[in-house]
C-alpha cells in the first residue's frame, strides 16, 4: 500500500472544541497552512479551501492575510509557502536544547553504522521527525524535519507509545486506525499492545518492513533529567543489504549508547 501522502500529513490526534479559550480564525489559519504538502506545493484558491475544509471566501481571506505577512506567495492564480514558513519549525527546534546535543551524536552514530539516523517525537498518533541524517535513500518517501509517520508500525512510533500509560497507548492506538502498508504490518490492537509491552521491557524496539516493503528500522527512547521519554534515536536500513538479524546483532549497542549520550547530554543541561 502506498504511503506516500503519510509524511506530510496533519496530527490525527482528536481536536479541541471551540470555546472561550478556542480561537477559530487562527485554527482555520493553521488548516491553510496544512494544506500545502510536497504532493500539493502550488495550489489554488479551489483547492486549498477544499482540503482545509472552508469555503472560498473563508480561505482567501487568510491566504490574502499570510500572503501579507510574507509566509505565502501567488503568482495570480497560484498559491504556494515562501521560506519564512521555516520560521514557524524553526522557532520549536531553537526553544529545546536537545536537538543541537544530539546532532553531532547522531552525525557519529550514522557514520559508525553506515545507515541513516533519525530523531522524532509523538504527536498524537504520529511521530514527527525533528533531525535526520541520510546516508542512503532507503525510503520511497522523501523524509525530512517536520515528516509524518505513522507511530503505530514505526520503531520510534512504538519506543515513544510504550513510554506512555498503557491506557493513553491504547487509545491513541484506537484513534491511529492501523491498516495494512505492507504485508507485515501489524494492525491487531491486542498484538500491537504486546508489542508495546515488549518495547516498554526490553528499552528498545526493532521494525521489520512494516511500514514500506524492504525497510528495517530500529529505536531505542532519548530521556531527560527526570527519566521522560522525550523523543527516541532510530537507525534505518534496507533489508536486502542489512537484515533484521544483523542490524540488531551489530547496530543495537552502538544505537543505545548514542541514546544514552544524548540523554545525559540533556542531564547536564538542564543542571
Amino acid at each position: 500500500m502506498a504511503i506516500a501522502a503519510s509524511p506530510l500529513r496533519p496530527s490525527s490526534a482528536p481536536g479541541p472544541v471551540p470555546g472561550d479559550s478556542y480561537v477559530q480564525s487562527f485554527a482555520r489559519g493553521l488548516e491553510v497552512i496544512r494544506s500545502f504538502s510536497a504532493q500539493s506545493p502550488r495550489q489554488t484558491l479551489s483547492e486549498v479551501a477544499a482540503r482545509s475544509g472552508l469555503s472560498r471566501a473563508g480561505a482567501r481571506r487568510i491566504l490574502l492575510t499570510l500572503q501579507t505577512l510574507g509566509y505565502v506567495e501567488s503568482d495570480g492564480k497560484h498559491f504556494s509557502l515562501t521560506p519564512r514558513i521555516l520560521d514557524l519549525g524553526f522557532a520549536y527546534l531553537s526553544s529545546l536544547p536537545i536537538w543541537n546535543l544530539a546532532e553531532p551524536v547522531m552525525e557519529g552514530l550514522a557514520g559508525d553504522v553506515g545507515e541513516s539516523c533519525s530523531a522524532a517525537v509523538l504527536d498524537g498518533t504520529d511521530i514527527v521527525y525533528v533531525l535526520r541524517v541520510s546516508t542512503h535513500k532507503i525510503m520511497s518517501i522523501t523524509l525530512g524535519v517536520g515528516s509524518r509517520l505513522p507511530a503505530y508500525c514505526t520503531s520510534m512510533g512504538r519506543v515513544l507509545l510504550a513510554a506512555l500509560p498503557e491506557e493513553q497507548a491504547l487509545a491513541r492506538l484506537k484513534a491511529a486506525r492501523p491498516e495494512a502498508l505492507t504485508r507485515h504490518t501489524v494492525t491487531d490492537l491486542d498484538a500491537l499492545r504486546q508489542k508495546l509491552a515488549h518495547t516498554r521491557k526490553q528499552g528498545w524496539c526493532l521494525v521489520n518492513q512494516e511500514l514500506e516493503e524492504g525497510l528495517v528500522s530500529m529505536a531505542a527512547p532519548i530521556h531527560d533529567r527526570s527519566g521522560r521519554t522525550v523523543a527516541a534515536l532510530n537507525i534505518s536500513g534496507q533489508a536486502n543489504r542489512t537484515s533484521a538479524k544483523i542490524m540488531q546483532e551489530t547496530m543495537l549497542q552502538p544505537l543505545l549508547q548514542a541514546a544514552q549520550t544524548i540523554s545525559r547530554l540533556l542531564a547536564v543541561q538542564g543542571n
